[in-house]
């Protein structure tokens, strides 16, 4: 069950009204976990039992790990809640690319092996939950939060359907306590809920699907080489498409959330105006650059142990974090290119001490940024390097022989829709979507939003997965 499907709309409209009943508070938090059981085995139900085995080892685990007297205890406790969840999770999506890749290294030593393939199957958001009940243990392990109160509460905090598929990537400090008392959206909560339940399916089923998508797909999924105005083109539209696709899944899981009286944090801050990647990553997927941060990047020694020490440990974070996205060598290459760039930046930075760049400076290393971006996207988005390389070496002009790909349509098209996300990050970039609504006059919110809504069932969506649902 997506978002934009007229599944969820009947289904989110049940919860919403049972939760509105005059209910006790544990009875309201039963229907949310069966909800929530309901909207993950919609794409295919025996995988909650990943969802029963996680919940209950780390609830177990964390039970051990708070009362565990001895140091030896309190590892033991932890390292089973990490050997299980990473279990699990290398298992299903790891497993083939890891058999592949052994294969291929023997291979290069003369040894005819084949492995075997096994037909498995990505459990939808294995990637985000696993990071949820990860992050609850090593909490407790290392003594920044106290177990939750009550199994109810730790399970629906695991399962808890606005962010259970693609994110944000909670912690359980930020939504545990909030089921320990009862919640109940007011009517602004509920009114700000569905506008950003509208403005995010605008952005994914009318910008990244109906517009953007098609673009993509033209250069990225056919076999025709592109020349310099296609390719970029191709790239600027993908950049489009997975800020609108992303984005969109999460201020619409915000939305839901906020509909129940629940609040998520910021996955998004106008990350195309950021200036440099530090900056980018403190905008781009906040939840997963802050989980890294806390959990990878700082136990490897963060910036605690010299310049060669914190170049180290941003490179195995970033080159992580793109495996994390995907069992392919692609990934890892678009992760280790954001590793390059933030040791570069850091290596500028400590040159440059003092410097105060004006605003001409300043937007011409926010374009720098976001060309330097749109670089990354292209490993993120191509399925093989060969294609990576094609597309690389038309954006820097090698193909000028190229029959063209896209129509003038199609090149305006995404020329206004990614030169207006531009133009809205930077105007908002110092400030917060609360704020910009705040100071615009309350009938042209209204205007915009009837026209995003009017254009989400215009066009008539087929119903497309977000695309981090595939990690």
């Amino acid at each position: 069950m997506v978002f934009n499907s007229l599944a969820f709309i009947a289904f989110f409209a049940i919860v919403l009204v049972i939760h509105s009943l005059p209910l006790g508070w544990t009875n309201k938090k039963i229907n949310l976990l069966l909800a929530s059981y309901l909207f993950y085995a919609a794409w295919n139900p025996p995988f909650i039992l990943l969802l029963w085995i996680s919940t209950i080892v780390d609830w177990y685990a964390a039970q051990k790990l708070a009362h565990a007297r001895r140091n030896a205890s309190r590892h033991a406790w932890m390292l089973l809640s990490v050997i299980v969840n990473l279990g699990m999770l290398g298992y299903f999506k790891y497993g083939n690319f890891v058999l592949e890749n052994f294969g291929m290294l023997v291979a290069s030593f003369g040894i005819a092996y084949r492995p075997p393939h096994f037909d498995i199957v990505l459990p939808v958001g294995i990637s985000f939950y696993t990071f949820a009940t990860m992050s609850y243990t090593l909490d407790i392990y290392l003594r920044r939060a106290a177990p939750a109160r009550n199994f109810l509460d730790y399970a629906l905090f695991v399962t808890f359907f606005p962010h259970l598929v693609a994110g944000p990537i909670m912690r359980p400090t930020e939504l545990v306590p909030q089921f320990e008392t009862p919640r109940k959206a007011t009517p602004e909560m509920l009114r700000f809920g569905l506008a950003l339940m509208t403005l995010g399916l605008f952005q994914k089923v009318v910008l990244a699907d109906t517009f953007l998508a098609p673009v993509v797909e033209a250069v990225y999924d056919r076999d025709r080489i592109a020349g310099a105005l296609d390719a970029w083109m191709a790239t600027l539209a993908f950049s489009g498409q997975i800020f609108c696709d992303f984005a969109g899944y999460s201020t619409t899981a915000i939305g839901v959330a906020m509909c129940l009286g629940f609040a998520m944090p910021d996955n998004f801050r106008f990350p195309y105006a950021a200036i440099g990647f530090i900056d980018f990553w403190r905008r781009w997927h906040i939840t997963l650059s802050s989980w890294l941060r806390d959990y990878l990047y700082i136990p490897l020694g963060g910036n605690r142990h010299g310049e060669a020490r914190t170049y180290l440990a941003l490179m195995v974070t970033m080159l992580l974090g793109g495996l994390w996205h995907g069992a392919n060598w692609t990934f890892v290459a678009w992760g280790g290119l954001h590793g390059v760039y933030l040791v570069t930046e850091r290596k500028l930075r400590s040159w440059a001490r003092g410097y105060r760049p004006g605003p001409a400076a300043m937007a011409s290393m926010g374009l720098v940024t976001f060309a330097l971006i749109n670089v990354t996207w292209v490993f993120f988005r191509a399925k093989k390097f060969a294609i990576a390389w094609q597309i690389l070496s038309g954006m820097f002009g090698a193909h000028p022989e190229a029959a063209p790909i896209l129509s003038f349509m199609r090149i305006a098209s995404v020329t206004l829709i990614v030169g207006g996300i531009l133009c809205t990050h930077w105007a908002l970039r110092n400030g917060t979507l609360e704020f910009a609504v705040g100071r615009t006059r309350e009938i042209l919110i209204s205007g915009l939003l009837a026209s995003m809504a009017f254009a989400v069932v215009a066009v008539q969506g087929e119903g497309n997965a977000f695309i981090y649902f595939q990690f």
